[in-house]
């Protein structure tokens, strides 16, 4: 059987190593995970060229969002963020996921955050779909988010009101402001966050989905201060361990040896 990630660029993605490492340690001596560079407008004929030995594809970007429109179905929570970060292939049949979203809950929950009233969100790209998911599954019901431009805030408008959030929009000007919130989401690129110093208040917890180089500075400072900080390798593992069960059929993924592998592939965490 067989399963990959696809996206453009696509040569430093870490999926192999996590879902290979689960094929070992499950015992799936027939499985294999691989890597292929995709655009958009390869997409549809690289799912129409698989035959039923593929079970699913894990996407990135820049694919997520073209994907529902190869897919047969779509989950409720990959409808609603309008993106899709996996195929499930079976029974000649597309579904399309999005395991970005609760993916950050498992993360979450791993270190005992389980609900969160006040969730703040920084940036408003794409990755910032999955936070608002995130936030509604965590129980609440506004999302602030600070951005840099209004026009994109405005535009994740359509995604909070399918999952019943209201959002108020933030200047990033204003950011300062966010170690006020319970739950803090940094989905910005590398650099953004460096000039942001936050008082945070006790008990917050930031997840910034960078992880390389790690710790950002925001991080650095919110843990220095008290709160609880999760990188982005702890969501790449989660959304990925729920991939693994999806396409593989089986209900409990060996974790520790997927993190295990992981961590063990980026240098800066080898003695982790």
């Amino acid at each position: 059987m067989r399963a990959a990630v696809l996206g453009k660029p696509i040569e430093h993605s870490l999926s192999p190593v996590i879902h290979n490492a689960g094929y070992v340690a499950a015992g799936l001596r027939d499985w294999t995970y691989t890597r292929h560079e995709c655009d958009e407008p390869a997409l549809a004929r690289f799912v129409d060229s698989l035959d039923e030995t593929w079970a699913g594809l894990s996407l990135t970007m820049p694919l997520k969002e073209i994907a529902l429109t190869v897919a047969d179905e779509a989950t409720p929570v990959a409808e609603a963020i309008g993106a899709a970060n996996t195929l499930v292939l079976r029974g000649g049949r597309r579904l399309a996921d999005n395991t970005d979203a609760p993916g950050i809950v498992d993360a979450l929950a791993e270190v005992g955050l389980t609900s969160a009233e006040e969730v703040a969100v920084l940036g408003a790209g794409g990755s910032a779909r999955g936070a608002l998911a995130a936030a509604q599954a965590l129980g609440a019901s506004t999302v602030q988010v600070y951005a840099r431009r209004r026009e994109a805030i405005a535009e994740l408008e359509p995604v909070a009101s399918a999952l019943g959030l209201r959002l108020e929009a933030r200047s990033w000007e204003e950011a300062v402001r966010v170690g006020d919130a319970d739950l803090v989401i940094a989905t910005v690129p590398k650099g953004v966050t460096d000039g942001l110093h936050p008082k945070w208040k006790p008990g917050a917890v930031l997840f910034d989905i960078l992880y390389d180089p790690w710790p950002t500075p925001l991080a650095a400072e919110a843990e220095a201060q008290g709160a609880q900080v999760l990188d982005g390798l702890a969501l790449l593992l989660a959304q990925a361990v729920r991939q693994w069960t999806q396409f593989t059929g089986v209900d409990e993924a060996p974790v520790t040896a997927m993190r295990e592998a992981l961590y063990a592939a980026v240098p800066s965490r080898r003695t982790s």
